[in-house]
């Protein structure tokens, strides 16, 4: 497999937790967003929507992380990133979507660069918009988990595709300064994810594209 990917894109760096979790071999492709490289030609003729990441097999390149995430769920179902329980699928499909879809497109680069550029909006009105979308996902995702009670996974005693959401989604938020205080259960997750290799691999500042510095 050949892994397209930014190093510090939160959609790439759910996709590599999970490959890694499955142990799936894949290479990886540096796409460098600063530089435009997601606009290259070649690129493009792989992902008509120029982002970031996408995973060729052999059989065609996929896009979107939330669809590869599935195709990889039922393609290599072992170990299961999904609970058996269709409430517990449902749960953790819940969890996965608030970062997903309620906290990441909001923070991600082309809207960020799209508030500086068209609207004016300097570091820390950029800083505060990022702060104002992760606090109030953060809020409600604290409260799920703690109807869990778990303190290791956010689902049960096994990592699942929420833990693959979450952890980029807490490295965005140190990286935009939000005060992380108020959510121990979120802190508690992460910190252990830290301490296993399937997700030590998979950070940003671990890819042969991040600034050594």
């Amino acid at each position: 497999m050949i892994l397209h990917d930014f190093f510090r894109s939160g959609t790439s760096h759910r996709l590599r937790i999970a490959l890694n979790l499955k142990g799936i071999d894949y290479d990886r492709r540096p796409v460098s967003l600063p530089n435009q490289g997601h606009r290259e030609a070649g690129y493009l003729r792989l992902n008509p929507q120029g982002l970031v990441p996408t995973l060729e097999d052999g059989g065609g390149a996929m896009v979107q992380s939330p669809a590869i995430l599935e195709w990889l769920e039922e393609v290599y179902p072992d170990p299961a990133l999904l609970p058996v329980q269709p409430a517990a699928r449902q749960r953790v499909r819940a969890m996965a979507a608030l970062v997903g879809c309620d906290i990441h497109p909001l923070n991600n680069l082309r809207v960020l660069t799209r508030l500086r550029q068209s609207y004016g909006f300097d570091e820390d009105a950029v800083l505060a918009w990022c702060a104002t979308w992760i606090e109030s996902g953060f809020s409600a995702l604290e409260e799920l988990l703690a109807r869990d009670g778990s303190e290791r996974f956010c689902h049960g005693d096994t990592p699942s595709l929420a833990d693959c959401y979450l952890i980029p989604q807490v490295f965005s938020a140190r990286r935009f300064n939000v005060d992380l205080a108020p959510y121990p259960r979120i802190l508690a997750i992460d910190a252990h994810c830290a301490t296993l290799e399937s997700f030590i691999a998979a950070q940003p500042d671990r890819q042969p594209d991040a600034p050594s510095s």
